[in-house]
């Protein structure tokens, strides 16, 4: 018994770091190298990634395996509050635009708890429906961007935030289950916070940019619990993630390398 309960402290310990160290050196580079940079990093898994570890270590492999069959679903949903707030941040203030995109979120989870496809047709309709958004996303127009000093509380705050909410998703997710504890992980806390701090301060175009760079990451996302999915059981917890972070990011620089390419920003 003891040696169970040191185990789930040495967990729980983790998660007050691990989740606030990733959201920290992220909001960094965001602030260092512009907003479609930070919604290009928040296409990865900060939060969700490290749920399903927590999972594999807390309720065992194929409880995260479930879980991240659930998190490939939930992809869909962040894509549609991406496409929802976009549409609507050049005519609505934030708060308006922010619970409307986040009922989309909800009615989106509602619908892929009774969806349940094999893997196999799951993703290509995420790759598919990823495509479909990113088309209907609108461009931004630089001239709404009125650039004003984001608040220096704002880096802490999104660290606080983010490590409540995965602190307190991966404490209920026994009751939950793994496939709605995974539709949940995805829930688009940090972006939604990128994007009303940019639409305050800096206009709907800064929005935008932020909401497009995540949707863009978003693909490597996908891949990313594609391979958890299919591999944690298998291969382990370990090898399993780390296979799945290298070739996100690979993806990931694969992606902005070919973007410039493009001479597209």
């Amino acid at each position: 018994m003891r040696g169970a309960e040191q185990s789930r402290m040495d967990v729980f310990t983790l998660k007050l770091i691990l989740t606030p160290t990733l959201i920290g050196m992220v909001s960094w580079a965001g602030r260092r190298w512009g907003s479609f940079i930070s919604g290009w990093l928040v296409g990865l898994p900060l939060t969700s990634g490290p749920i399903v570890l927590f999972l594999a270590l807390t309720h065992g492999t194929t409880f995260a395996s479930a879980a991240a069959l659930g998190i490939l679903s939930g992809t869909l949903s962040q894509a549609i509050v991406c496409l929802v707030y976009t549409r609507l941040c050049e005519t609505h203030r934030w708060p308006a635009t922010l619970v409307i995109s986040l009922g989309f979120f909800a009615l989106a989870t509602v619908g892929f708890k009774a969806f349940r496809p094999a893997v196999e047709w799951l993703f290509p309709l995420v790759i598919a429906g990823l495509i479909a958004i990113l088309r209907l996303m609108p461009q931004p127009r630089a001239e709404t961007t009125t650039s004003r000093s984001l608040p220096a509380w704002d880096i802490p705050a999104r660290m606080i935030v983010a490590t409540l909410f995965v602190v307190g998703l991966t404490e209920i997710s026994q009751a939950l289950g793994p496939h709605v504890t995974g539709l949940l992980a995805p829930f688009p806390l940090y972006a939604m916070i990128l994007a009303v701090f940019a639409h305050h301060f800096e206009g709907p175009a800064a929005a935008i940019r932020v909401l497009r760079g995540m949707l863009q990451g978003l693909f490597s996302f996908a891949v990313f619990f594609l391979i958890v999915a299919q591999f944690i059981e298998r291969a382990g917890t370990g090898p399993a993630l780390l296979s799945a972070v290298v070739v996100a990011l690979a993806l990931q620089v694969a992606a902005v390398w070919l973007r410039r390419k493009l001479g597209r920003h």
